[in-house]
């Protein structure tokens, strides 16, 4: 059995950047002290979720990779001896920002990159404000410890994306996280939104036979704007390749989650259950439209 000692870091984040880097880099030390060999951090975690808003004066945040803050990332990756996954707020250019997971190796080296490719626009979520979409596709990232199918927060409610980076070769589906409720709601609501959120990943690892890794954020953080804010709602989780929970944070308190994955054991559930074998490559050419017309001749959905 091929063990994979994971650390998944859960956290709030204030104004102050210094602030929430050290806290980050004192749970990377502590994750690789308890012998964690792949370490997670959430989305953007080096700042409050700055979305709630249209501000341009945001965009001061962005760094270019490699750039100061990604090479804080990587000495703490090659002092610790761990892969380390973080999520940054990439410029590229004037005027052009990536939502960026960035993942070092544990020599400090830069593995890979993945660019968020589904960018939400909702209220307290303006997201296409800031991000430009990703354009380097779904990839898994090789590293010492596997290949890392790294996904970013509104990525995780598409299947597609899920699946391509399984059919990509990675061993673990990974998807660092910015989300919460709108402190207005009622709490049945909340429950049905936190309970969605944890089915759609979990039935990535069931339909990919892969374990899957959510590090989420906590914490309210009020709206720049005055709104009502956003208390995120933590419930980090790792589960297992057919769904399982392995472990779960609360919603109030940091946390660094430790779990143990079997890499072996996507290869024993995929002879059991064989979802990659019996896929129907030759009729799924409609996935590459927006939606099917149902009227539209030729469909072979009119009305007789």
């Amino acid at each position: 059995m091929r063990t994979l000692k994971t650390a998944l870091v859960q956290h709030s984040h204030s104004p102050d950047r210094s602030a929430n880097v050290a806290q980050s880099l004192d749970a990377i030390r502590q994750a690789a002290q308890s012998g964690a060999q792949l370490v997670v951090l959430s989305e953007l975690h080096t700042s409050p979720y700055f979305c709630q808003v249209e501000d341009p004066r945001f965009c001061a945040l962005a760094e270019p990779i490699p750039g100061p803050l990604t090479d804080v990332f990587s000495a703490s990756a090659r002092e610790n001896k761990v892969v380390l996954v973080g999520s940054f707020f990439e410029r590229r250019a004037a005027g052009l920002y990536h939502n960026t997971a960035v993942v070092f190796e544990s020599d400090g080296s830069l593995a890979g990159q993945y660019r968020k490719m589904h960018i939400p626009d909702d209220p307290a979520y303006y997201e296409k404000f800031y991000f430009t979409p990703g354009d380097l596709g779904f990839h898994a990232i090789p590293t010492s410890v596997g290949k890392l199918g790294i996904l970013i927060c509104w990525d995780q409610w598409y299947p597609e994306a899920a699946r391509l980076m399984a059919l990509d070769g990675a061993e673990i589906l990974i998807y660092p996280t910015a989300i919460g409720w709108n402190p207005a709601e009622d709490e049945a609501e909340k429950e049905r939104q936190l309970d969605a959120w944890v089915t759609i990943q979990r039935s990535h690892a069931v339909a990919n036979c892969l374990p899957v890794l959510s590090v989420n954020r906590i914490g309210f953080e009020p709206s720049p704007a005055g709104a009502s804010g956003i208390q995120f709602w933590g419930h980090t989780f790792a589960a297992g390749t057919q769904g399982e929970c392995l472990a779960q944070a609360g919603h109030k308190e940091a946390e660094t989650l430790l779990v143990d994955l079997d890499l072996d054991r996507t290869e024993e559930v995929r002879r059991l259950w064989p979802f990659l074998r019996d896929r129907r490559i030759d009729a799924y050419g409609d996935l590459t439209k927006r939606f099917r017309d149902r009227k539209k001749k030729g469909s072979g959905f009119g009305v007789q």
